[in-house]
């Protein structure tokens, strides 16, 4: 399949929220580095890894076992933004933000998951999504 997954809008969007969550943790204090600002990171990063390595394993089957793994790394990552906004590590306006940003990707990983497991889905492995 090749770099199909670079199609896929949930992968794009996905490293995107990466990219801006990397950019948001460098003002959080030095004593969370090697916490929670590395839990988030790892949240963050694993939910476009998964749909690389799911894309790449070429059977709908295993796409769909780390598309679910993908998941739940976006929920993950979800409560530790929630647990930074608690603490006072982010603005709400930085929570609201990254909260619509993350249904955006949730509902986009939701449908591609319902289009593989649709009965009358005889599809492979799409290499776009919209």
């Amino acid at each position: 399949m090749g770099n199909g997954w670079k199609n896929l809008i949930v992968w794009q969007k996905s490293h995107d929220i990466v990219l801006e969550i990397y950019k948001l943790t460098k003002d959080f204090p030095n004593s969370e580095t090697y916490s929670l600002v590395d839990q988030i990171k790892r949240a963050a990063y694993s939910v476009p890894a998964n749909i690389v390595e799911g894309h790449s394993k070429n059977t709908k089957k295993e796409f769909l076992r780390y598309l679910f793994i993908a998941r739940g790394s976006l929920e993950e990552l979800r409560y530790f933004l929630l647990l930074s906004r608690d603490l006072g590590y982010i603005t709400d306006i930085d929570y609201e933000y990254f909260e619509d940003k993350l249904t955006e990707i949730s509902y986009l990983l939701n449908q591609l998951i319902k289009s593989l497991t649709s009965k009358s889905s005889k599809a492979s492995i799409p290499s776009t999504t919209s």
